[in-house]
């Protein structure tokens, strides 16, 4: 029985893990993988105390702090299910089960699907959700970024030195990303922008050789030989059914990352936090910690 388990690994996981450890609990820390959304993120500019650098190299520094405290954690492993059993939390993964007196949901989210045809079929086969893994696959092609947010044009950043053209295909008018950020897209000749601009299809032959879009009536073909699929992200909340969530899937929490469950808290992008920033997320994970703490202590 440990007295916390923390759920993911990203920015939310990690602070309220090293903020459980100074408290001396006895936790573990579940995840699929560690750095979460931050490890793939381009060029970080925001997050105070460092002017610049990259998501990698921050996811790299979060788990390095995480590390000195030697918390035990089980890499690459899924939790399936969640639920409170009379005064403990039972949980669930693919590779066994657990108990604790209180848990700490920080499982952030995942990307979001075009879901059109040929999306399956070319997957990994010239159509990718990670500019920052898969880029450098794409030097010297003509690729498409689809989405108009700050992920989209984080990716189309990314892809500047690397790919020969770049598309920036968006449903919306306009783009909605940060200013900064589309000032800095909107000035390169390397960028050609489409707003009002719908993907009706992936064709290719073992991989991707193009995109059918439309613009209104009429169906466009688009030669690429790569794209990224940059539209937004969904939570990872569908292992946990009985705490509140609102119509995203996102769970509900009080300003103590309470849910309406005693002893099951959220933390980060999983939640319904109105802002869904890394800075954001590593306060929300230390405010869960002690909250839990809190909880913990007043239930013995």
């Amino acid at each position: 029985m440990y007295d916390l388990i923390i759920i993911g690994a990203g920015p939310a996981g990690i602070t309220a893990s090293v903020y459980a450890a100074r408290r001396r609990l006895n936790l573990l820390v579940i995840t699929k993988d560690i750095g979460g959304q931050a490890a793939w993120s381009g060029d970080i500019e925001n997050y105070t105390g460092y002017q610049f650098i990259t998501g990698p190299e921050l996811a790299g520094k979060f788990e390095e702090h995480m590390r000195k405290f030697n918390i035990p954690l089980k890499e690459n492993e899924r939790v399936t299910e969640i639920k409170k059993i009379k005064d403990y939390i039972w949980g669930e993964s693919d590779k066994g089960s657990y108990e604790a007196r209180a848990v700490i949901i920080a499982s952030g989210k995942k990307t979001k699907e075009l879901g059109v045809p040929g999306e399956k079929e070319f997957k990994n086969k010239g159509l990718t959700y990670c500019a920052i893994c898969d880029g450098p696959l794409f030097a010297d092609k003509e690729v498409a970024v689809i989405g108009g947010g700050n992920s989209a044009l984080d990716a189309v950043l990314q892809l500047l030195t690397i790919a020969k053209h770049i598309y920036l295909i968006n449903a919306a008018a306009n783009l909605g990303a940060e200013a900064i950020m589309r000032e800095q897209v909107e000035k390169n000749d390397k960028v050609t922008i489409m707003n009002n601009t719908q993907v009706k299809g992936i064709f290719g032959d073992s991989l991707v050789k193009g995109i059918n879009i439309s613009t209104g009536k009429e169906i466009k073909t688009l030669a690429v030989e790569g794209v990224f699929v940059e539209i937004g992200l969904v939570p990872n909340s569908e292992f946990v059914q009985d705490v509140q969530k609102n119509e995203r899937g996102e769970i509900k929490i009080n300003r103590s990352n309470e849910t309406n469950i005693p002893g099951i808290f959220a933390a980060g992008d999983v939640t319904d936090v109105q802002e869904k920033q890394i800075i954001i997320a590593a306060g929300e994970g230390s405010k869960a910690a002690l909250s839990a703490f809190k909880y913990l202590a007043k239930t013995g």
